[in-house]
């Protein structure tokens, strides 16, 4: 199919008729079409051409949208742990930038599996699994830095406990050994609950930088929001319309250029 049929704008610069003498030729095949012609985002085709190029239009079904919905999950979980796994090894300096790869990905992936059909929905798709793959991608981050901060937690909190055992209340008067108060148990908690808290804390990571660092949480979320917009961009898919047939007829009055 033709490169020019993408492009919704005719690509010479003279005034567009409403219709064109017998001699023009198809914007596909090259060859005159005669007395009737077809209308492809507003190039003209012949007939045939046009015909085959019905033929090979995807249309929008149920079956494109899963296929695309699982290869959009899919490049976001991918995106996910490939923005978790960087940020760890740069130790904690996230790259913002990250967010329209991210995007990019998801986007792309989607289109790749409805064979290039887009839409609302996909670009609503698109969307959510951007932002939910950024964000969650706090949640490993978290969780690694944290596992090693425990440590150094725990021995200066073993460090005090002695110290409080040892010189008691009055730091100047040592007090006999004695048993330490037993510890009151924390309720447990369930693994589902423990998954949703995990998650709403997750997908509320981007405000949540906000409290920390204005500034920088000010940036990253709007980075966020471009690579939601790509993301969405790409999943609006091309309009290709026919429209014809339209018999050839005596040249009318131009009609403005795009």
């Amino acid at each position: 199919m033709s490169d020019s049929l993408n492009n919704p704008a005719p690509q010479f610069g003279t005034a567009e008729y409403a219709s064109q003498p017998a001699g023009d030729r198809c914007k596909v095949c090259q060859q005159p079409m005669g007395g009737t012609y077809y209308r492809v985002n507003m190039s003209r085709v012949c007939p045939s051409c046009a015909q085959n190029m019905k033929s090979a239009i995807t249309l929008d079904n149920h079956s494109a949208y899963v296929r695309a919905l699982a290869y959009g999950i899919g490049a976001a979980a991918a995106g996910l742990v490939g923005y978790a796994v960087i940020a760890i090894l740069l130790q904690g300096w996230v790259i913002s930038y990250m967010s329209i790869g991210v995007g990019w990905i998801v986007g792309t992936a989607m289109m790749k599996g409805s064979n290039g059909i887009g839409g609302r929905r996909y670009q609503i798709a698109a969307a959510v699994l951007t932002y939910a793959a950024v964000s969650m991608a706090a949640v490993p981050i978290w969780i690694h830095f944290a596992r090693d901060r425990q440590p150094q937690k725990q021995t200066q909190d073993r460090n005090f406990e002695e110290q409080e055992r040892k010189f008691g209340n009055d730091p100047g008067q040592q007090q006999p050994d004695a048993e330490p108060a037993p510890r009151a148990e924390r309720p447990r908690v369930g693994f589902g609950r423990w998954l949703g808290t995990v998650a709403l804390i997750g997908l509320a990571s981007p405000f949540i930088e906000l409290t920390g660092n204005f500034f920088w949480g000010a940036i990253g979320l709007l980075i966020l929001f471009w690579g939601i917009r790509i993301a969405w961009r790409i999943t609006a898919g091309r309009r290709f319309e026919i429209y014809g047939p339209f018999a050839d007829a005596s040249p009318a009055s131009p009609s403005a250029s795009p």
